[in-house]
């Protein structure tokens, strides 16, 4: 089996609540996907998505990823695409850094693999546990009172994990935690998501202010030595996402205790097969994880939901269903949201089809 040709498809993802707003004034309205789809010398077809969380939040945006895969391309065409590890030290060598670039082609890699050996991605990744996978709900930013508004209406969907994004003003954050936090039940979850938002001397002074309340705090400045610097500062649980870049990152953080779990996002790793060696690195340590991406729609939530359904529920702090954010379905077979969770599919691969009409034509395509 060879790699004979590579087609590229935009698909804009609008919000189901028309817009996702977040720390320091950031908000996207519609987010810019790319679909990858891979065809094989035998006819076979497999496909991928990377959707960055506009062009502000990770070093990521829709038009690199388009390009990057552009880059790609020659070195890739000829090649077996079930080799997965082959293709992601070709992908390295090929060029250097921009993983969001690398993450569609090793997702749609390993649907390809699931095709081939007829095996969902899950079973190849070592099987599920449990019988499905519980989700967070990630609360836009607003005043505190719509918050809370908002997290009473998403538990009629059966969600119990609820991330709040803060990293705004700082009285402004603590009134969002309280107005929350009085809400909740001691069954429920809360996170307060500052995205790299705070400054070192805010943040100490939100975490002091809510220290009595059961919340986690998630990735409260841009830089690790700052982050760590608050993490010393509370005994409130503690969270890094944006600074958890790889498998380096992760081993200095567990060294130096500088957090209690992690989001473990694929395509900010490079792809799945780099995201389950942290995985299982994180299992290894007895790290829970939120596993999830940066964004996307039906088959991002397909790969989340392979990776996060193969994790030991010990481990499992969460998952997301980016698919229910949006208004446009990209695939069908994708996980559907039941009672707050989901379930990844027993079908060979991602086990998801693409919805040809919402595809459209590709905007690249590149033959052998």
């Amino acid at each position: 089996m060879k790699l004979d040709a590579i087609k590229v498809y935009q698909v804009d993802l609008p919000l189901v609540e028309g817009r996702y707003s977040w720390s320091e004034g950031k908000y996207v309205d519609v987010f810019d996907c790319t679909v990858v789809e891979l065809i094989t010398d035998d006819g076979r077809s497999a496909f991928g998505e990377v959707c960055p969380l506009g062009p502000f939040y990770l070093p990521a945006f829709g038009a690199g990823a388009r390009a990057g895969i552009g880059e790609l391309a020659p070195t890739l065409l000829g090649q077996d695409p079930t080799a997965v590890s082959v293709i992601n030290d070709m992908m390295d060598a090929a060029l250097l850094g921009h993983p969001y670039v690398k993450s569609a082609i090793d997702m749609a890699c390993w649907d390809m693999l699931g095709k081939s050996s007829n095996k969902s991605v899950s079973d190849l990744m070592g099987g599920k546990f449990g019988e499905s996978v519980a989700l967070y709900r990630a609360i836009s930013q607003g005043s505190a009172e719509h918050m809370a508004e908002n997290v009473a209406g998403h538990r009629a969907d059966g969600y119990t994990k609820f991330q709040l994004k803060v990293g705004g003003k700082r009285e402004d954050d603590i009134a969002r935690i309280h107005a929350v936090a009085d809400i909740l039940s001691d069954s429920e979850t809360l996170v307060a998501d500052a995205n790299t938002g705070w400054r070192v001397d805010d943040a100490h002074r939100v975490v002091n202010a809510v220290r009595d309340r059961d919340v986690y705090i998630e990735q409260p400045c841009r830089t690790y030595d700052h982050c760590l610097a608050v993490r010393r500062n509370t005994n409130l649980p503690f969270i890094l996402d944006e600074n958890i870049h790889g498998l380096d990152a992760l081993l200095r953080g567990h060294a130096d205790g500088a957090m209690d779990a992690i989001n473990l996002k694929i395509s900010k790793v490079g792809g799945l097969t780099k995201a389950r060696i942290i995985r299982d690195v994180c299992v290894s340590l007895r790290i829970p994880m939120t596993i999830e991406d940066s964004w996307g729609g039906d088959i991002i939530t397909a790969a989340i939901a392979h990776l996060a359904h193969s994790t030991p529920e010990a481990l499992r702090f969460s998952a997301t269903d980016f698919n229910s954010y949006v208004t446009v379905e990209n695939a069908t077979g994708a996980p559907k949201r039941i009672n707050g969770t989901m379930k990844a599919s027993d079908a060979p691969g991602l086990g998801i089809d693409p919805n040809r009409d919402v595809l459209g034509k590709p905007v690249a395509e590149y033959k052998r």
